[in-house]
């Protein structure tokens, strides 16, 4: 039977209701007459977690290249989260990182994130978009594959249960778990090359009460893991007055506990202790929530010759990282605008540009996030002499910002998707590189007679 959702023409159907799924509603309301999003949970206008979205109960910030996109697709959308409660940030100047052994130089960057949770953020852009009169939610319901057209060529709906809805496009941006792959193979095409390197990735996150005084007013703290170590973590302001913290580790680092005193003792092994003096003595609030993520994937949709017309995948159904670097919600957004450059040019064979399109987005996040993965020598993923020369170079390159704030920015714009990696391969920052890695060089003596020295005392 026939769902009431198909009665005219130039219907966009998106399945999933996260936010890869939300932002491509929010695109093709602008091109299409009825846009319909299929989502298995309930789509309500709180800010819960959804069953949906395990990650929803873990750490998260929008990067400051995600912010900009989000407020392309819903002007002022800014200052409305912060007005309910998000926290904006320089993420220099009222950050904490501490990378190669050492702290970025801190200055003002004029780059700002927000910081808020997942279930915050989402439930806002999900009220943005249900006030649009041409969007549809279709919740409580599960998409079980695909119609395609009488010669193949072309998906003209999908299946849901017993019932079918009608479709000029489908976008699939159900996330990790895509059954794309398989639809594909069953309609006779080809599922695309994956890419993956396993990580071996386990967190575990929880918050604590926030005071204004906590950390001198700074508002995240960011403690990568390492190839000796292991262990990192990451504590970010929230909105109603919390702090999120996720500890995590890879490759026998041990997972992080679940019960607050080993949480709190499991902090004070990371590589600086920030983390562990700001949660030693704070207030918890609710219990742990624990993840296990084994590797960073990419579906490399952009290289398939044969793909049905009508149909498109975006978001983690596309390519999903490695959560630490806080990339995910920033490539959605930035896809969305891409699907709407696309949607500009035409509506006809739209799979081909836009997968190009989308991989250059994706290309940006992977080299960082995946090659810096890549690391661990326990990682499994295709090292090329490109990947060694990069992370050998960006070793450096920390090591640098520990002083100079012009080669902390190159990497910060990079890190938050508002500059290609090449930037900070540029000969002005390179050169700075080089200066301060001599330099590091030349102080080390003195540095080593005054640690000898208060040792001694």
């Amino acid at each position: 039977m026939k769902s009431d959702f198909t009665t005219e023409a130039q219907t966009a159907i998106v399945i999933g209701g996260s936010m890869a799924g939300l932002l491509a509603t929010r695109v093709l309301a602008d091109f299409y007459q009825r846009v319909i999003l299929v989502d298995r949970d309930t789509l309500a206008p709180s800010r819960e977690c959804r069953r949906g979205v395990p990650q929803g109960r873990h750490t998260h910030g929008l990067l400051a290249g995600g912010r900009e996109a989000l407020e392309k697709l819903f002007p002022g959308i800014s200052g409305q989260l912060i007005a309910a409660g998000a926290i904006p940030g320089d993420l220099t100047g009222e950050s904490r990182w501490f990378l190669e052994g050492g702290y970025h130089r801190r200055f003002s960057s004029g780059l700002i994130g927000l910081l808020m949770s997942r279930p915050f953020l989402e439930a806002m852009v999900r009220e943005r978009v249900r006030q649009l009169p041409n969007v549809h939610f279709l919740d409580n319901q599960e998409i079980r594959g695909l119609l395609m057209s009488p010669d193949n060529s072309r998906v003209v709906g999908v299946q849901l249960g017993r019932e079918t809805l009608s479709a000029d496009l489908v976008v699939d941006a159900s996330g990790r778990g895509s059954h794309t792959p398989r639809w594909l193979e069953e309609t006779g095409y080809r599922k695309p090359v994956e890419e993956r390197v396993e990580i071996a990735l386990a967190y575990t996150t929880r918050c604590f009460r926030r005071r204004s005084e906590d950390l001198g007013g700074d508002v995240a703290i960011i403690i990568p893991s390492t190839p000796g170590g292991k262990r990192g973590g990451v504590m970010l302001a929230q909105e109603a007055d919390r702090w999120t913290v996720t500890l995590t580790s890879h490759f026998g680092g041990g997972a992080p506990p679940a019960d607050l005193n080993g949480f709190i003792e499991f902090s004070r092994t990371l590589p600086a202790p920030d983390i562990y003096e700001g949660i030693r003595a704070a207030e918890p609030l609710g219990e742990a929530a624990v993840l296990r993520f084994p590797a960073s994937v990419r579906r490399r949709y952009e290289n398939l010759t044969r793909f049905p017309l009508g149909y498109l995948v975006l978001g983690d159904a596309m390519s999903s990282f490695n959560p630490a670097y806080g990339q995910g919600m920033t490539v959605a957004a930035l896809e969305a605008l891409e699907l709407q450059s696309t949607l500009a040019q035409g509506k006809e064979d739209l799979a081909r540009p836009f997968f190009r399109r989308a991989a250059k987005v994706v290309d940006i996040p992977w080299s960082i996030a995946a090659g810096n993965d890549l690391r661990m020598p326990e990682a499994t993923g295709r090292r090329t002499v490109a990947v060694k020369f990069l992370n050998a170079y960006i070793a450096r390159l920390h090591r640098a910002a520990h002083h100079d704030p012009a080669v902390a920015l190159a990497f910060h714009k990079v890190g938050n998707l508002l500059a290609p990696p090449p930037a900070v391969l540029a000969p002005r920052v390179a050169w700075r590189v080089l200066w301060g890695n001599l330099r590091k060089r030349r102080a080390r003596p003195g540095l080593t007679q005054a640690l000898n020295a208060h040792a001694s005392q």
